[in-house]
């Protein structure tokens, strides 16, 4: 029966780690994402619309060092999670962190709608 539960542990710890894995592509894709939205918002709308363009810079850069931010920050929470499972124990993510990300996010996403809104 012992062999067992080691084979659940290790059959759990490696779910674990290709669930870390998947987790990490996904911190990619969401910084890649922000990265073209940043293109597309602080040079193409501008570029094929009568607007001024220095608010949709900002936005864009904004944009743009979000998903530096994602891709950046998906590596140091792949490693953290890495070294945890290592240890047996868990990574919980910095609530400052969390809360800090969670308000830029919303300050952006209501400059966008400001500009969106004022822009029509």
């Amino acid at each position: 029966m012992a062999g067992r539960d080691d084979a659940e542990v290790t059959d759990a710890t490696r779910r674990t780690r290709l669930a870390n894995e998947r987790t990490y592509l996904a911190w990619w894709r969401t910084g890649l994402t922000a990265l073209a939205v940043s293109v597309g918002f602080g040079k193409i709308v501008p570029g094929v619309s009568d607007v001024t363009r220095w608010p949709y810079t900002i936005a864009g850069a904004c944009f743009g060092l979000v998903g530096t931010f994602f891709i950046g920050y998906g590596f140091y929470r792949q490693r953290a999670v890495e070294r945890a499972l290592d240890r047996g124990t868990f990574a919980s993510p910095d609530t400052n962190l969390v809360v800090a990300v969670t308000a830029f996010g919303v300050a952006l996403g209501v400059l966008t709608i400001v500009l969106v809104i004022t822009t029509s």
